[in-house]
């Protein structure tokens, strides 16, 4: 079943009548600042109007800007706020390249601009938009990928809505299209959006899409049972009025004030249960059917009654979706009888709160509480979960000034999707890299890989991929895996199953080169780490191994890691060297703090008392006061008290926290030789704070007649194995020759 669409108002020059047009939103929305939208509205239509004739028209000839109304309209059905519609107001011309989101952000505000760049980032996976094949829905792992992938990249519930919007007029517009663009078009609603419509509650979007996309891929079918329909059109609905009539006459005998009218069962719908039952046309018994609106969930059971008393039940035709919600949380009474003149009729009994729920999905929840979810789902159900819900819990939480700090969503998925050059969809472990993205093609793939591109960009192979990007390998006809790839350090490699290939790839080779590449490999950490002096003697003894070239050979094959024989070379270089110097071998964790502990930033044990004049308890944000021979009072922050030092004395407050005992570091020096060029120390220090490391002491110096720069640089560091992936990291920067631990920092 189609929606009928009504035109937008019209001046006399056939131009849009904008306050005509926002009069008619505002009848089924509030607008705080109607101004905003027309603002919004003539902007569309000004960038609209100065595009040339030659840039792109939707298949109908419709503008950018009058679908964009569109979308708002819809967006206003499902009681949406004000900066949605206007983020849909502009968004396609944003998409188009008609202005961009600097400029959005400037005109209408943050916050349409984070709506329209979500939206954007949810194109990635239009197949009408990017470089994906038609070919990419063709297995249900694929379609399963695409979904997850696009709710994976929701934060903002509004974004996701936009976004059906606009695949809902993006169907519409392909009525006069050709084949082709019809068919691809109607495969991805059909696959991707008509189900988040239907996961998210939202029926009538969900209708709509479907009927629509059936009829593009299915055209005989869809007209078949179309013709169906209409044969029996008229007298479906003299019937349809006479049961209401009569059931409206029962319900106010009875005291129950129902609204009650006929629906027609949309024609997707009729040829699933028409295919999952093995019936044809005459046997789907909800071709004719009422609806029932009641006030209270015990008149939806009263109903009933009188429903099952006028007309016979047919046997297993009977749901109780209120007792038991679908999956998508809708809830309803559903019953088939046979009615006058012998013939099948569905009712459906439900509150109003139920239909707004079963109409408008997360939507209701502006008006209406009442979601069913499971918590024990997976981290995609779970997304669905938080749709579903996040604005019930903005109903609860009554906060309308924090409406769009509720709307986003604080959820780290566990997997993030990925398209291919040739648009299939993979998904990979959060944090993967390209060379994880590259084994998880094909182990030949990864062993041949040379470089990525993300997005048709030239990356490092440790970058770190996140949802929706498109990934290029490119590979070597010869070579294979480098040894660096398995030093932690330095990132390559974030999943398991890709190190296990490459360490089975060196386990294949000759062992003659293991244990050189182990030797070359470990003298260099030990070097770089300042612990040359090691005994391989007591090394071997200490892993377990057998001979020295053992050891070698385990180093280059990947068998054992870097960072465990770097830990234990150092028990053995410095066994007696504790706290006062430098003791990098990870301990266990120091028995955590009671949860009343005060943490002083950049201090170590300091007297501490709470102030009496706020009482601070544990979760409170607090600060704190230097007194003179008192120690620290620790006051919250939001403390008359605390304020008017803050203004009086602010050099005495210090940064406190609550908790447990700090990370204990330990000061050490590192040399760093690179060819001297600008932003060299503008580097390195970005690199450091990235790691949160606190520099001690640092200097530098350039040799003019070899344009080598030396640094020494003292840093805190809380163990050995941030240590080695500080020293990785730098060595990586462009130009740098050398790094490594200072040897003079072991002095006595």
């Amino acid at each position: 079943m189609v929606q009928v669409r009504a035109e937008h108002p019209v001046n006399q020059d056939g131009t849009v009548d904008i306050d005509a047009w926002i009069e008619r939103i505002q009848q089924r929305v509030p607008l705080p600042e109607p101004q905003v939208l027309k603002q919004a509205c003539e902007w569309a239509s000004e960038l609209d109007q100065a595009a040339s004739k030659t840039e792109h028209r939707w298949a109908n000839g419709a503008s950018s800007y009058r679908t964009g109304l569109e979308m708002a309209e819809i967006l206003a059905d499902l009681k949406l706020d004000q900066d949605s519609l206007v983020a849909a107001v502009i968004y396609r011309a944003v998409r188009e390249r008609k202005t961009d989101l600097t400029e959005v952000q400037r005109c209408l505000g943050p916050d349409v601009a984070a709506l329209v760049d979500g939206v954007q980032r949810m194109a990635a996976i239009s197949v009408s938009q990017n470089p994906v094949k038609a070919n990419a829905f063709n297995t249900q792992s694929q379609v399963d990928n695409l979904r997850k992938m696009l709710v994976t990249m929701v934060d903002d519930v509004r974004v996701a809505l936009i976004k059906l919007a606009e695949r809902t007029c993006a169907i519409r517009a392909v009525k006069d299209a050709d084949d082709e663009k019809r068919y691809r078009v109607a495969r991805e609603v059909f696959d991707i959006y008509a189900p988040l419509a239907h996961r998210l509650g939202i029926g009538h979007i969900k209708w709509e899409l479907e009927d629509l996309s059936f009829r593009y891929l299915e055209p005989h079918k869809y007209k078949q049972i179309a013709r169906l329909l209409d044969e029996r059109r008229l007298d479906r609905q003299e019937y349809i009025e006479a049961v209401m009539t009569q059931l409206r006459h029962e319900l106010e005998q009875a005291g129950i004030e129902g609204d009650i009218s006929g629906r027609v069962k949309h024609i997707y719908s009729i040829w699933r249960k028409m295919q999952n039952k093995g019936i044809d046309f005459n046997q789907v018994y909800d071709v004719r059917a009422v609806r029932v609106l009641v006030p209270q969930v015990r008149d939806c059971y009263t109903a009933l009654g009188i429903v099952h008393s006028l007309w016979r039940h047919i046997p297993n035709e009977f749901d109780d979706y209120i007792a038991n919600p679908k999956e998508n949380g809708y809830r309803s009474l559903h019953t088939a009888v046979i009615g006058p003149e012998g013939k099948a009729l569905e009712v459906q009994i439900r509150t109003h709160a139920m239909h707004e729920e079963a109409e408008l999905g997360v939507c209701a929840h502006w008006r209406y509480k009442g979601t069913d979810v499971d918590s024990n789902s997976t981290a995609y159900e779970d997304k669905i979960a938080w749709l579903r819900q996040v604005l019930e819990w903005h109903e609860e939480m009554g906060d309308i000034g924090g409406l769009a700090e509720q709307l986003r969503v604080d959820f780290e998925p566990d997997r993030i999707y990925l398209f291919t050059p040739d648009g299939h969809v993979l998904d990979v472990p959060k944090g993967a890299t390209p060379l994880d993205f590259a084994y998880r093609i094909h182990t030949e793939v990864g062993h041949h890989c040379r470089g990525a591109k993300v997005n048709g960009r030239i990356v490092p192979l440790n970058y770190v991929l996140k949802t929706g990007e498109q990934v290029e390998i490119i590979t070597g006809k010869s070579g294979g895996p480098s040894r660096d790839w398995l030093n932690a350090n330095l990132g390559y490699l974030h999943t398991s199953r890709a190190r296990a290939k490459v360490q089975h790839w060196f386990k294949q080779q000759d062992r003659g080169q293991n244990v050189q590449a182990g030797k070359l490999m470990l003298e260099r950490e030990l070097t770089r780490m300042a612990l040359n002096g090691a005994d391989y003697a007591k090394l071997i003894e200490r892993l377990g191994i057998r001979s020295q070239e053992d050891l070698f050979a385990a180093v280059g094959s990947g068998d054992i890691r870097m960072a465990h024989v770097v830990n234990i070379a150092h028990q053995l270089v410095e066994p007696d060297r504790h706290s006062e110097q430098l003791e990098l071998i990870p301990r266990r964790p120091s028995k955590p703090g009671r949860r009343g502990d005060v943490h002083i930033q950049g201090v170590g044990n300091l007297l501490t008392q709470l102030a009496g004049c706020c009482q601070p308890v544990p979760g409170d944000p607090i600060i704190g006061y230097i007194t003179v021979g008192r120690g620290v009072t620790v006051h919250r922050a939001d403390c008359a008290t605390a304020m008017q030092l803050q203004d009086r004395e602010s050099e005495r407050l210090i940064e406190v926290s609550w908790g447990g005992e700090p990370v204990q570091t330990y000061p050490v020096e590192i040399y760093i030789k690179a060819y001297d060029r600008s932003g060299l120390l503008r580097d390195v220090s970005q690199l450091l704070a990235n790691e949160k490391i606190n520099v001690l002491e640092a200097s530098t110096r350039t040799n003019r007649d070899d344009n080598y720069a030396s640094m020494l640089l003292t840093l805190e560091i809380p163990n050995l194995h941030l240590l080695g992936r500080l020293l990785a990291r730098i060595g990586q920067l462009p130009n740098v020759v050398e790094v490594r631990r200072n040897r003079q920092e072991r002095r006595a």
